[in-house]
């Protein structure tokens, strides 16, 4: 193969960033759209590096170590890579690579000034834009100069923030390759930037433009203040003109320096409105052309538009995929499940297929269109009534997004006699048989289901799951399920509303709800602390499990006093709640019978933290707790007008909300039940596939949708590339933050608490559990990572149902996500956990042993000196 060293913009595009970068490879699209101007130049191509690079002495070695350091460890990376930088700085470039640089530079003009500019083959990329990890040198004049900023380009692929960005984002430095994009100069009266969608609020119809004096680095460098525009349909709809002191211009004779503005010229716009308008139409232009929202950087020479650079916006939420051009509101499944975190495309595809509502996913995650409930104006009351409820940041999100008149449409008013909003159902009568034939009824049909997969495999398990998942809904939308879940949690609400307004207190069924019967979250946790009770008494098991790593070792247990006993106990844990795992609605996720090493740092700490019988003695003790408490609410209600009549309706709700909250979580260990089933016979097909060589490892598979899956099994045949897209695809994932609500434009609409009824400095957010608690905060993100000692606060983005073991050894939780009803603050009311959920950024605000005080009633946490 001829080595290409240099290559003319003109003859590059969009494909051929493995030849000359990404920045180069834009250029060369950016150069080929109709009304769009670029600087001439060329391309000194990553065959050049690769040739430069083989000059360098020990490189190999050098890059070996880079490889394993710390993203961490500043200081390593910095030494190591000032290292490696000096020694590609200082080879001398080989001479028929000089020559064909200076060929080059003598078509366009061998002293005219040049921008030299760094061109990553991981830069400028849908998923990792790389901006500022690479250098840029301005008004470069004369071969020899060229030449030299050439080397320094190449070097700066070894910049510290480059070797940490590549580091923390899985990039090997190896395979990261640096071209140079060599263009003429462009002189402009102002230059800035163009974001074609708002960066802030990610709407796709507002562009955004940065406007200042002279050379773009002004702006970039952050030594002015720009003007900003904001630009809706052609029409500029905000604006804001700074005083601009100063910029930066190029010197004759190479260079730039900064230059005080005139005063008379500093608060004048540095664009007038029409050229504005252009700008963004030329932006459009080129947004269509690379068919995603870009972040361009345009010069202004006269009345002329040069654009200098244009790349992906890597930071904007994908918007989930319509089949119409209608305005659309989603709400973020994630926030009701308790797993914000992206989903892997089967496990997408599984919660969708199973799923008792439609569901779109952008970002890999799951959001569902509300616009149809918001339309109506019988349905909205009633909805945002349910969503505040469960989430005031949500409602408030939605409140948001329908203050923007005509963004949804009304529907006309149904007929009001028709059923009423939220899809109320008859209510029941409080009878715990209900609950029992519930139970029984999954239960059978699990059995059912574990019977009857075993025997299908091949193209005939696809059939059958999808059989399978029919059932599986048919149990989820059984009118009496439903009906004992809403049961419950209407109770709930009940009582928390009357008792307030007759007795004047707050959350008064948080103390109602303590222990009660049949919840099998809650059993959970207690169970683990039995576990715990068979242990303790076995010191060289104690000892023997303090070091263990491989998830095997369940199999050593035996070899120690006690030891049989043991792994008989966490084996029985583990044949009730072993399908349970951090993130459980994506099944792609290691449960912990596949991953049993999790439950072992929570184990010890119940072995050192509790006595014997703990689990019953607190299960007791909240019986007795919620007893006392409806007996002194009865009495207190008797002493009042109505008296009778009001203890008697409230009698009835206890009853109630005893016989039914603790079912509101046994739907849900249903599903996990069921889709652990689902897993185990899919990764069975995933082995098949890895003994006929169709795939090189069986959790490839978590990256294709079931669909997928199933065409895979059925052809023996699989597409290499999809696969590794989608892992790609997953990794951009994982740095983006899924907004409560997003908008058909792309707007990210967090929603905040309107309340003035909190200390200064406190972090509001949302009391699902009564009581005040001072102590010590954990913050812990990982589960597995868990050393929590009694008394601690347990402070983390969410908590779905296998973060309940966790509970137990609690005196407070903590969450950035939840609402009344979800599973954090269910089990948080029965343990008796003062709470509060929904605290905005509270992982980031409140440090790991930092003393607080959690005001459960209230809903608001205060940092403590």
């Amino acid at each position: 193969m001829i080595e290409q060293y240099v290559l003319d913009l003109q003859e590059v595009d969009e494909t051929q960033v493995a030849v000359v970068g990404g920045k180069a490879a834009h250029l060369g699209g950016l150069s080929r759209i109709e009304g769009i101007r670029v600087p001439a130049g060329f391309c000194v191509t990553t065959d050049a590096f690769r040739r430069i690079m083989a000059e360098a002495p020990s490189i190999d070695e050098r890059l070996d170590r880079l490889s394993r350091l710390n993203p961490d460890d500043r200081e390593a990376i910095r030494t190591l890579s000032a290292e490696i930088r000096r020694t590609i700085e200082g080879i001398a470039i080989p001479g028929d690579l000089a020559a064909a640089i200076t060929r080059a530079l003598a078509q366009l003009g061998e002293q005219a000034a040049y921008a030299v500019r760094s061109s990553a083959t991981a830069e400028d990329m849908p998923t990792a834009s790389f901006a500022g990890q690479q250098d840029t040198y301005l008004n470069v004049v004369g071969p020899a100069a060229v030449l030299q900023h050439v080397s320094r380009c190449c070097a700066s692929l070894f910049t510290e923030r480059a070797v940490t960005y590549r580091l923390r984002n899985g990039f090997d430095h190896r395979k990261v390759h640096m071209a140079v994009v060599v263009q003429q100069m462009v002189f402009p009266d102002a230059a800035g930037i163009l974001f074609t969608a708002d960066p802030v609020t990610g709407n796709r119809k507002v562009a955004t433009v940065e406007a200042g004096f002279g050379l773009g680095e002004a702006l970039v460098s952050g030594l002015v203040n720009p003007d900003v525009f904001k630009v809706r349909d052609g029409e500029i709809v905000a604006k804001t003109v700074a005083a601009k002191q100063r910029a930066v211009h190029a010197l004759p004779a190479g260079g730039t320096r900064e230059v005080a503005i005139d005063p008379q010229r500093q608060e004048q716009p540095a664009l007038t409105d029409a050229q504005v308008v252009r700008l963004v139409q030329l932006g459009r232009r080129i947004e269509a052309h690379f068919g995603r929202p870009q972040d361009i950087e345009w010069c202004l020479v006269g009345d002329d538009f040069q654009i200098v650079q244009s790349r992906p916006i890597t930071t904007l939420f994908p918007i989930p995929a319509a089949r119409d051009r209608e305005n659309h509101i989603y709400l973020s499944v994630g926030h009701q499940q308790m797993m914000t975190d992206p989903m892997k495309p089967l496990g997408l595809s599984m919660w969708q297929l199973t799923a008792m509502a439609p569901m779109h996913e952008a970002g890999g995650r799951l959001f569902v269109d509300a616009t149809r409930r918001l339309a109506s104006p019988a349905s909205r009351a009633g909805f945002l009534e349910m969503v505040g409820r469960s989430d005031p940041l949500t409602r408030d999100a939605l409140e948001t997004v329908l203050d923007h008149h005509d963004f949804v449409p009304a529907l006309p008013e149904t007929d009001p006699a028709g059923p009423p909003a939220g899809g109320a159902s008859a209510p029941i009568e409080t009878d715990p048989a209900i609950v029992t034939e519930l139970i029984e009824r999954s239960q059978a049909s699990i059995a059912a289901l574990r019977r009857d997969i075993g025997t299908k495999t091949g193209p005939a398990l696809f059939d059958f799951l999808l059989e399978a998942f029919q059932e599986h809904k048919r149990v989820l939308g059984d009118p009496l399920n439903m009906q004992a879940i809403m049961a419950g949690m209407e109770a709930t609400w009940w009582l928390n509303d009357r008792l307030q307004e007759w007795l004047g207190e707050k959350n008064a069924a948080d103390t109602l709800t303590l222990s009660a019967p049949g919840n099998v979250t809650s059993e959970m946790g207690l169970a683990l602390l039995d576990v715990a009770d068979v242990i303790r008494p076995n010191p060289e098991v104690v000892a023997f499990l303090r070091g263990v790593e491989d998830d095997g070792f369940l199999d050593e247990l035996p070899k120690f006093a006690g030891g049989t006993e043991s792994r008989d106990a966490i084996e029985a844990y583990l044949d009730l709640y072993g399908m349970r795992c951090v993130g459980e609605i994506d099944i792609t996720r290691p449960r912990w019978r596949e991953r049993p090493t999790t439950l072992v740092p929570v184990i010890l700490d119940n072995v050192r933290n509790f006595e014997p019988g703990a689990a019953e003695r607190r299960f007791e003790q909240g019986r007795q707790e919620a007893r006392k408490k409806a007996q002194e609410v009865l009495e207190r209600l008797r002493a009042l007008p109505d008296g009778e009549q009001k203890a008697d309706e409230t009698k009835r709700m206890i009853d109630r909300v005893r016989t039914f909250i603790g079912y509101r979580e046994y739907p849900k260990y249903g599903i996990i039940s069921r889709y652990f089933v689902y897993k185990q016979a899919l990764l069975e097909e995933a082995e098949r596939l890895v003994q006929a060589d169709v795939l090189p490892e069986k959790e490839d598979v978590f990256y294709l949708t079931f669909q997928e899956l199933h065409d895979v099994v059925r052809t023996n045949q699989v597409d290499d590339k999809l696969i590794q897209q989608r892992k790609d695809a997953f990794r951009s994932y994982q740095a983006l933050t899924p907004p409560r609500v997003l908008t058909s434009d792309g707007e990210a609409v967090a929603g905040a608490y309107r309340r003035d009824d909190v200390p200064t400095g406190a972090l509001v957010g949302l009391p699902v559990s009564a009581g005040t608690i001072e102590g010590r905060a954990r913050v812990i993100l990982d589960m597995a990572q868990a050393d929590l000692e009694p008394g601690d606060i347990l402070v983390t983005a969410h908590t779905d149902p296998s973060w309940t073991p966790l509970f137990v050894a609690i005196a407070g939780l903590v969450t950035e996500v939840g609402g009344l009803m979800t599973h954090g603050a269910v089990i948080a009311r029965e343990y008796g956990l003062p709470a509060v959920v929904s605290v905005v950024d509270a992982t980031r605000l409140i440090p790991d042993g930092q003393r607080i005080r959690v005001h459960g009633s209230d809903g608001y946490v205060e940092i403590l000196p």
